[in-house]
């Protein structure tokens, strides 16, 4: 039976994360040539290209998007097994910045599990819009940020996951609007400017009927039947359908990424930041 390397595998994964050859080789301590032997092994194992050449860049391909999800869920379950076998003796304070609606959907997945093997660890956390988190000034207040960014930036943060986003509200109180009324964060959001400059190229007449920065007020707002709104897809809440019409333009895909500060408690960041990634992949 055939068998994937899973080092291939991690080497893969940062490829895509850092977006090119040499940054990876340069994180995994290896040549280019030896990373582009690793991706040219796993690509005649699995019969298919993963990347083609734009100018003297290598982009990944559709079939390499699609192998990127599964890569990272094989990678997360090895390193999750690795940690359930190493010592809990972690210490230290370890301050995160999340968006709101991840800290909603995302967090009470984690603090329970995390609390109880490392109770040494105290999490102070901070929900605020992606912009806002990733200002200078307030960047170097965390030891770690989870934050949104649109796929054409590129970022010194690692990768998390490329997810869609897709409109939400309530499929019984969404049928047959045709004036859409909208839900949506203040200005800043990643959200709403994505929204707003879709619509601008449809012909659909809008509105925005509600503003709120929190995720839980959002949400009470389109139960009330207030509008729509447009969230990751990984980070819709149960309360909320996702919307699907002939109308609605689609959002396209959105990059949620970590970004590690100076921490001085980088071995309880580390695992902080292994454990979020497991369970966004694990989500999706």
């Amino acid at each position: 039976m055939k068998q994937l390397s899973l080092d291939n595998l991690r080497t893969f994964v940062t490829v895509v994360d850092l977006g090119g050859f040499a940054k990876a080789g340069e994180k995994l301590g290896r040549s280019q040539p030896a990373v582009s032997l690793q991706i040219k092994r796993l690509e005649q194992q699995l019969s298919k290209r993963l990347f083609y050449k734009q100018g003297q860049r290598q982009l990944v391909n559709q079939d390499g998007l699609n192998l990127y999800k599964t890569a990272q869920a094989m990678l997360t379950l090895n390193d999750d097994i690795f940690r359930q076998f190493q010592p809990t003796s972690l210490k230290g304070r370890v301050r995160l910045g999340i968006p709101s609606e991840f800290a909603t959907t995302l967090l009470p997945s984690i603090i329970g599990e995390f609390g109880n093997l490392y109770p040494e660890v105290s999490l102070e956390v901070t929900s605020a819009l992606s912009k806002t988190l990733l200002d200078d000034k307030q960047l170097n207040n965390f030891d770690l940020v989870m934050a949104l960014v649109d796929p054409d930036i590129q970022v010194e943060g690692q990768v998390l996951l490329i997810d869609k986003l897709v409109w939400v509200g309530d499929r019984n109180l969404a049928k047959g609007q045709t004036n859409l009324s909208l839900v949506l964060a203040p200005d800043g959001c990643v959200y709403r400017s994505r929204v707003i400059n879709k619509l601008k190229q449809q012909t659909l007449r809008w509105r925005i009927s509600y503003t709120n920065a929190d995720l839980s007020g959002i949400t009470a707002a389109i139960k009330q039947g207030l509008g729509i709104s447009a969230l990751a897809k990984s980070s819709v809440p149960k309360q909320l359908d996702i919307i699907q019409h002939n109308h609605l333009p689609d959002l396209g895909t959105i990059k949620i990424c970590l970004f590690s500060g100076k921490s001085q408690h980088p071995q309880a960041s580390g695992k902080l930041a292994e454990f979020i990634k497991s369970r966004l992949v694990h989500s999706n």
